[in-house]
């Protein structure tokens, strides 16, 4: 499985679209494309989701006990 870093980072560079042009386009701010693309922690989900939907994707929040079974 692909760390978000890593998905959002290959799918912006296969639309051919700089950190700037792609937030723009998802209408976030630069710094949270820049936050996700190097790992960063403490971003808000609402963001995140934000970018990702330019690819028909989102996230949402895991149960810890989903979490705990898929690492056993």
């Amino acid at each position: 499985m692909k760390s978000l870093k890593t998905f959002l980072k290959e799918k912006r560079k296969l639309a051919g679209l700089t950190q700037l042009e792609f937030a723009e386009r998802a209408g976030v701010a630069l710094t949270v494309i820049r936050k996700i693309e190097q790992g960063k922690g403490n971003l808000q989900l609402e963001k995140v989701n934000h970018v990702l939907l330019m690819f028909g994707h989102t996230l949402a929040p895991i149960p810890h006990k989903d979490i705990d079974s898929s690492f056993r």
